[in-house]
Formats: structure tokens, C-alpha cells, sequence
């Protein structure tokens, strides 16, 4: 008589499954905008009410912020936003702009094989150290920002950054300065204008960023410059900016657009910095309408 077979105890559906790894903890896609929107919002209306010297409205806006978590909840928002799975940073861009002018189709080579010497970059506002940029190879990077969420990071105001003396310049000044979702974090549009203005003065001399004649022509294309990215409807369906009117803004202050790019999402621009030009200095661009509608956003960039 055959042995009885043995009863399997029934497996354990746990077993059979792969193993899931746990996410760290993140906002969706849509929690980010909306974090990131609503604390622009506030921001906005905490600007008014301190104009204003409505005491208590500034009271119960800062309480807000503070309940949201503020700067630091708003940092976290933005620095999942600009993450790899979503898209990566906005500084790939500039690399891949730089690349194109720097080196032909041909030449599969990254700037350290290349032997140049890296860029000087101010990244103001910098989230993180591991941009596109920094793994580059092509910068020697100075970060700052209000809040430092590394150690590599410095806290700083940019509006507060000393300036270097006119012989200083080209020693300490800088071939590229990033504003990269900056300029749309000011609240005050003459503070927006005050900002692009204190930028050139930071900028060194175009003859001082090229070394020897067979990069002078690369560089002096693009360089000295501002990297400067927007969400795309301050200049798409804003009431009061639209593209001819940056442009105009940006040349009475020395800056020619050489490169741009505009996604459904944002506006990527790099502007060569020559000097403003003559009659233009000191030039004002105060508020105007260029487009109807309720639907329209109030972004502009004033200059006084």
C-alpha cells in the first residue's frame, strides 16, 4: 500500500509575490504644483498686505505659511519636482546648449576629456548638489541660497552679495550666473528688474572668460551669461509681459537673447551679456497691458 502522501500546509501568498520596496514618502505630481502655487499665492498677498500695513492680514498670512510648513516645505516641493523620475533639473538644458555650441555632432567628448578649464557658475537659489550642471564637469560652482538644504550650499541673499571692484571682476566675477525659477520667487516686479540688473554686475568681462583663440569663438557666442528659467505662462499669458517686451527689458539692461526654448511647462532663456546699450541706461519699463482677459496672470518685470 502506497504511503499516504504528506499534506502541504498551503504557501503563503506573501511568498510568492516579489518583493515591493517602499517608497519614501512623496508628494504626487499634483501635490507639488499645488504646494508650490498655493505658497506663491500667499507670498503675493503677504507682500500686499505689508505694503499696505495691514498688520493683522500680515499677522494670519505668515500663520499660514508657518502652518504649511514654509520655506522649507516649498523647498521640499520644489526639489521633488525637479527629481530624475519627473524630468530631471532645468540646468540640463544649459548643458546641452553649451555642449552644441562647444563641441561639434562628432565629437562625443565631455568637457573634463576636452581639457578646458571649467566655467565659473553662481547657481542662485540651488536646491541640491547633484544638478546636471554639477556633474558636468564644466563648472566650477559657487551655490547660494535663502534657505541651504546642504552644506555645500551657502546661505545668502543674492540682493546682499558683495560686488567685486571693477579690477576684482575678472578674478572673481563669473562666466554664467543661473536663475533657474528664481526671478518668478520675487515677489516685487522692480525687485525682478533690480535682480537682472545686479546679475551683470557680477558677470566677468567677455575678454577675460576666453583663455586662447580656438575657444574665443565658442565662448564669446554665449558668453559671459544668465541661465534663466520661468514657468512658462509669466511670458505665455501674462497681462502685462510677453516675449518682445522681455527682450526689450533684457537689452536696455546689456543682455542678448542667443538661446530659448519654451515648453508646455517653462521657459528656458540664455542671455549673453554684452553692455546696455547707448540711450538705453537707465531706461524704464513700468506696467502696460499686452493681453485681455480673466484668464490672464498679472507676471511682469518692471525697471525704475
Amino acid at each position: 500500500m502506497p504511503a499516504p502522501k504528506k499534506r502541504r500546509n498551503p504557501r503563503l501568498l506573501s511568498h510568492s509575490r516579489p518583493t515591493v520596496r517602499k517608497k519614501p514618502n512623496s508628494l504626487s505630481s499634483q501635490a507639488t504644483r499645488t504646494l508650490i502655487r498655493s505658497y506663491h499665492n500667499v507670498q503675493k498677498r503677504l507682500h500686499t498686505a505689508l505694503k499696505a500695513k495691514d498688520f493683522g492680514a500680515v499677522a494670519s498670512l505668515q500663520g499660514q505659511i508657518s502652518a504649511s510648513g514654509g520655506l522649507s516645505k516649498y523647498q521640499e516641493a520644489s526639489i521633488q519636482g525637479q527629481s530624475r523620475e519627473r524630468g530631471g533639473d532645468s540646468s540640463r538644458i544649459l548643458i546641452e546648449w553649451l555642449h552644441d555650441d562647444f563641441f561639434t555632432p562628432k565629437q562625443k567628448v565631455t568637457w573634463t576629456d576636452s581639457r578646458r578649464r571649467k566655467l565659473r557658475m553662481l547657481e542662485v537659489g540651488a536646491l541640491s548638489v547633484d544638478s546636471t550642471c554639477s556633474r558636468s564637469g564644466m563648472f566650477d560652482m559657487t551655490r547660494i541660497d535663502l534657505n541651504p538644504q546642504h552644506p555645500k550650499i551657502e546661505m545668502q541673499d543674492l540682493m546682499q552679495r558683495p560686488l567685486p571692484s571693477a579690477s576684482e571682476l575678472n578674478s572673481t566675477g563669473f562666466d554664467i550666473v543661473s536663475l533657474s525659477l528664481v526671478i518668478n520667487y520675487v515677489v516685487d516686479p522692480v525687485a525682478r528688474g533690480e535682480m537682472l540688473r545686479r546679475v551683470s554686475k557680477l558677470l566677468r568681462p567677455s575678454q577675460a572668460v576666453c583663455e586662447d583663440d580656438h575657444e574665443a569663438m565658442s565662448f564669446r557666442k554665449l558668453l559671459p551669461g544668465l541661465f534663466m528659467v520661468l514657468p512658462a505662462p509669466c511670458v505665455t499669458n501674462s497681462r502685462y509681459l510677453n516675449e518682445e517686451i522681455l527682450q526689450e527689458i533684457m537689452k536696455s539692461l546689456g543682455y542678448i537673447k542667443v538661446k530659448s526654448k519654451i515648453s508646455s511647462k517653462l521657459a528656458y532663456y540664455l542671455w549673453k551679456y554684452e553692455t546696455p546699450y547707448v540711450g538705453s541706461n537707465g531706461k524704464q519699463f513700468s506696467k502696460s497691458e499686452v493681453r485681455s482677459g480673466r484668464s490672464r496672470n498679472n507676471f511682469t518685470i518692471l525697471l525704475q
